[in-house]
């Protein structure tokens, strides 16, 4: 019994060790490829993906952006009500798409009176994609180019160099489809943004440069009176159109190393129970 004893721990050590390895060979792979900070994945697909109640929806993964009340100087501008707003976005060869869904138990479409606003949304981006303008419409040397979207049905594409300069684009390159659906425990918007990779790019940011580009979002709950300047923002994210960055034969050496240190223990373990036998029998 003594013998099974000693020759058992060095066993049981053995054992813990090679747990041990295989567990962080297997999680420092799903560390390294947790999704960086502020990045919202691109999914590649083959159909469009205009419509928001589209099955290929399914298979993007989808980012949560918090929000918070814009910076601005009009009345009331930090009562705004939405808090978070999900994001998925996908690409064919030739259309960049983007989904928002965010809870609002009330769908408000009209603005025809002065007291009634409508639910609306918006997705900015930098006209110059190697820069990040301020993040308030950015600024008058860093042109921001805005999709936005209406209950009303109207989806307007906007040139901006700093809060109360937008200029309408005549001709939008953006268009927009809508639909209520489930949003978390209640009803929401889900609105899809679509628009060519290859437009235009007069005063328009570029879809198809091969570089990371960086997106923010707004929401305005008609509801609670909110246009303009009141409404619910993110911080600078960005979608990763960069070059890859080689994960996978990060996860080849991680495993290769994990392998040859089980065999060192396993090794190191076989001398140690031969060792403590012999002792045992003298």
């Amino acid at each position: 019994m003594t013998e099974i004893v000693r020759g058992g721990r060095p066993l049981l050590v053995a054992g813990l060790l090679a747990g041990l390895l295989v567990a962080s060979a297997a999680l420092a792979p799903l560390i390294a490829d947790a999704r960086p900070a502020r990045e919202i994945p691109v999914e590649n697909v083959e159909n469009s993906l205009a419509d928001p109640g589209a099955d290929g929806w399914g298979e993007v993964p989808a980012a949560t952006v918090p929000l918070a009340s814009a910076p601005s100087s009009v009345p009331n501008a930090d009562d705004t009500t939405v808090r978070e707003v999900e994001v998925e976005a996908a690409r064919t060869d030739g259309k960049l798409f983007v989904r928002l869904r965010w809870a609002d138990p009330s769908a408000d479409r009209s603005a025809s009176s002065p007291r009634a606003f409508a639910d609306m949304a918006a997705i900015q981006f930098p006209v110059n994609a190697t820069t990040q303008p301020a993040i308030a419409m950015g600024s008058e040397r860093n042109l921001v180019n805005v999709w936005q979207w209406s209950a009303t049905d109207t989806t307007q594409e906007l040139l901006a160099g700093g809060p109360g300069t937008t200029t309408i684009f005549e001709q939008p390159a953006v268009s927009t489809e809508s639909t209520r659906s489930d949003v978390g425990e209640g009803e929401g918007w889900s609105v899809v943004f679509a628009r060519d990779l290859n437009a235009s790019v007069d005063n328009r940011t570029a879809l198809d440069a091969d570089a990371d580009l960086s997106v923010a979002l707004g929401i305005w709950n008609g509801e609670n009176s909110e246009r303009a300047g009141q409404k619910a923002v993110s911080e600078w994210y960005y979608f990763p159109f960069g070059p890859d960055d080689g994960g996978a034969p990060f996860q080849t050496v991680l495993w290769a190393i994990a392998g040859a240190a089980i065999a060192l223990v396993i090794v190191v373990t076989a001398l140690s129970v031969r060792r403590t036998n012999e002792e045992g029998k003298l």
